[in-house]
């Protein structure tokens, strides 16, 4: 037996093995037939012979059994996939815009797909797993689409949704099945694409969150990460690994209410009890199926080069890119994500600015236009994080504003009334009554004054006194330039540039302030404490959500502790920091009113201006704060003296009426049409019109920077509309 190599002893021991089985059933049969055990050999046929029909019921009923649950499993487990042949696609790299960077790291994985001798005979294996992760709409589906279109290979669309089934076991037949699928066509076509979209719905185990199968505990924030879309400086990098790890346990057991809202959070990955999903073996099954043992093709290969004793031919290379793409990658398993399966990752962001001029060009391209490169510029700096989705249905909506209008080419008016309607939807049909609409107009007014006057960082997009679903009217603001970190003297006028409602109403009406202003108020104090207790920008240094946390200043140093002699460490840090809070405010206060009162002048022309107009854009209010021309508005003629005085005497009559509820006894002053149109930065300037850009009809928008609506999270870097914490009624 030692001279015989392994296949010869593997043959041998299958014979020695059948020869015992049919020595025992010739035993057995000897015993039953009361003969000897060499005539129940002979007789053994015979007797088999006769065993058939019983045993052709018993197959029958058998195979009956298994191909009904076959049946209904196998046309479960059809679906989720679409095959795309090289020429069913016609996407390539030069139809994706705005994303080069990624474009030119996804060009290396073609080329080692198209060669990849070229790597593995120096002793590497070819990149099989690519993960897009970002922000939806930002062109992650189309660079898969242009990898296969550039290619020339099969594209295999996999919807991760299709797994979720009601029985256990059948995203397992559809993993499989996948990849059958997926190595026959790599096989015949020399390579495929394999596209999963949304992943995180297919990538996480699902019912192992902790705190069991129905949860019971609340998700801990995301940390600083590869997946943040603003990561802190370094990461923890410098410190020692027992202090991360310390720091990063702390943060795990934070009450969320103690610190900044994270700007995004781990979904909550709870399996509702029945439903088979991602963590009901499906994912598992993917795992083994991206980097498991590849078995021999071909049921000769497999079954009859075995049973002949011969060794089975190896699998074949299959050629396979396995692309992912995700906007939630935290929830994706860290099994799925290890190299071999997912070797190389990518951020598909938000497109920079050139890359959102080009995109621009792109689709502008597409359809008549009159728009110049200076205002194809413009459009890009008004519209930070806008993504290739965004863009392409605003072009949409200013091509149906025109064709509305009875035009077939776009202007740049078109391209400013989409923008508003796409981004605030349109106003509701409603109209104040004159003394608040010009309520309204002084609080908007007084924002976007300061916003002009402090704001260095941001600029006005838009004002407008249009009613929305949840503010009265609005001053949006929008960085001109891309920007991943905020600094003091930025949160500062922040929270001017909020609490200029609050200070505008009080002077022009007496000392008397609305209810509009809580929101502003909220955004204020809200920036101010984390301004005082976190982000290290107050009189103090130390955090206070970590100082809560760690119950420091605790007699004790526990609960129990806290009641002694009736004393409670957290309510005074509390009012500690509320005080100084407060004090901020106030001096913040004081700097908003001397700047409104200094600009008396152009809070009445900017309120006078949005009771005409209703809605200004970012460069209207400048000019009528600068009394020059503007795009849609005149600004020259509030820089005549009487016209001024006009205007004060309509406020001092809506003052008297807000006080008395009634009517306003003057009339709005009215400025004369010119007779000329004057020239305007965004190409041309239409004489003055009660409503340039048609507002009542097509709406108004910009993302909302204030108010009930307003701003971002102190804690997060900013919302993608880039708006300032101040703004809304």
């Amino acid at each position: 037996m030692g001279a015989m190599n392994d296949w010869t002893r593997y043959r041998v021991g299958r014979i020695a093995r059948l020869l015992a089985v049919l020595a025992v059933a010739d035993l057995i049969l000897a015993a039953v037939l009361h003969t000897s055990p060499v005539l129940a050999l002979v007789q053994l046929p015979i007797t088999l012979f006769r065993a058939l029909p019983l045993l052709f019921q018993l197959m029958f009923g058998v195979f009956f059994v298994i191909l009904e649950f076959g049946a209904m499993f196998w046309f479960l487990s059809r679906g989720g996939t679409d095959v795309y042949f090289p020429d069913d696609i016609k996407t390539r790299f030069s139809d994706v815009w705005g994303q080069d960077s990624v474009l030119e790291k996804i060009k290396e994985n073609i080329v080692f797909l198209e060669d990849p001798e070229s790597i593995e005979e120096k002793g590497g294996y070819v990149p099989g797993g690519v993960l897009l992760w970002g922000p939806p709409g930002t062109g992650k589906t189309l660079m898969a689409e242009a990898v296969a279109g550039e290619t020339g290979r099969p594209y295999v669309f996999v919807d991760p949704g299709a797994f979720q089934n009601m029985f256990m076991g059948v995203g397992i037949l559809k993993v499989k099945s996948l990849f059958r699928k997926v190595r026959k066509l790599a096989v015949r076509y020399g390579g495929v694409i394999v596209f999963f979209d949304e992943a995180d719905s297919l990538g996480n185990r699902g019912a192992l969150t902790p705190g069991g199968v129905f949860g019971g505990g609340r998700m801990a924030p995301t940390t600083d990460g590869q997946w943040h879309p603003f990561p802190a400086c370094n990461g923890l990098s410098w410190v020692s690994p027992d202090s991360a790890s310390m720091v990063l346990r702390s943060v795990l057991t934070t009450d969320l209410s103690s610190g900044p809202e994270p700007p995004r959070r781990v979904r909550d990955r709870v399996m509702p009890m029945g439903m088979g999903g991602g963590g009901m073996g499906t994912l598992q099954a993917l795992l083994t199926e991206l980097s498991g043992m590849k078995k021999p093709r071909g049921f000769m290969n497999r079954v009859v080069r075995r049973m002949l004793g011969m060794r089975p031919k190896p699998p074949p290379k299959y050629r396979m890119l396995v692309m992912m793409a995700t906007n939630m990658p935290e929830a994706l398993d860290e099994a799925l994500l290890r190299p071999g399966r997912i070797d190389r990752i990518y951020k598909v962001g938000y497109p920079s600015k050139p890359g959102r001029v080009r995109t621009y060009e792109g689709y502008f391209a597409k359809v008549r236009h009159e728009l110049t490169p200076e205002q194809m510029d413009k459009l890009a700096t008004i519209t930070p994080y806008a993504t290739g989705a965004t863009i392409k249905d605003l072009v949409n909506e200013a091509l149906i504003t025109a064709i509305r209008d009875g035009r077939d080419v776009i202007t740049w008016g078109d391209v400013i009334r989409a923008k508003q309607l796409k981004e605030l939807g349109p106003p509701e049909d409603v109209e104040y009554i004159e003394r608040e609409r010009h309520a309204v107009a002084i609080h908007e007014a007084c924002h976007a004054l300061v916003a002009y006057r402090t704001r260095q960082h941001m600029e006005i997009d838009i004002a407008t006194i249009e009613k929305g679903s949840d503010y009265l009217g609005m001053v949006a603001s929008i960085p001109p330039e891309d920007q991943f970190t905020r600094w003091r003297s930025e949160y500062e006028t922040d929270i001017l540039v909020s609490l200029a409602s609050l200070a505008g109403e009080r002077m022009f009406f007496s000392n008397d302030s609305s209810s509009g202003v809580s929101g502003d108020l909220e955004s204020a104090t809200t920036v101010a404490s984390f301004m005082e207790g976190f982000w290290g920008m107050g009189s103090t240094v130390s955090s206070y959500s970590t100082a809560k946390r760690l119950e420091v200043g605790s007699p004790g140093g526990g609960q129990g502790g806290r009641n002694k002699k009736g004393q409670d460490p957290e309510a005074e840090m509390r009012r500690a920091l509320a005080d100084r809070i407060e004090d901020n405010l106030n001096g913040l206060l004081g700097r908003v009113e001397e700047i409104i009162n200094e600009n008396r002048a152009q809070v009445l022309s900017l309120a006078h201006a949005l009771e005409t107009h209703k809605t200004l854009t970012g460069e209207d209010v400048v000019a009528v704060v600068e009394r020059r021309p503007g795009p849609f508005v005149d600004g020259r003629p509030y820089a005549d003296a009487g016209l001024i005085e006009r205007l004060e005497d309509y406020h001092r009559g809506a003052a008297v009426a807000h006080r008395e509820h009634s009517q306003i006894p003057l009339s709005m002053p009215e400025i004369p049409r010119p007779v000329l149109a004057a020239p305007g930065p965004g190409g041309w300037l239409v004489a003055p019109d009660p409503d340039p850009l048609n507002t009542r009809d097509h709406g108004n928008g910009s993302g909302p920077s204030g108010g009930p609506a307003a701003g971002p999270g102190p804690g997060s870097p900013g919302p993608p509309n880039g708006s300032g914490p101040a703004g809304g009624s």
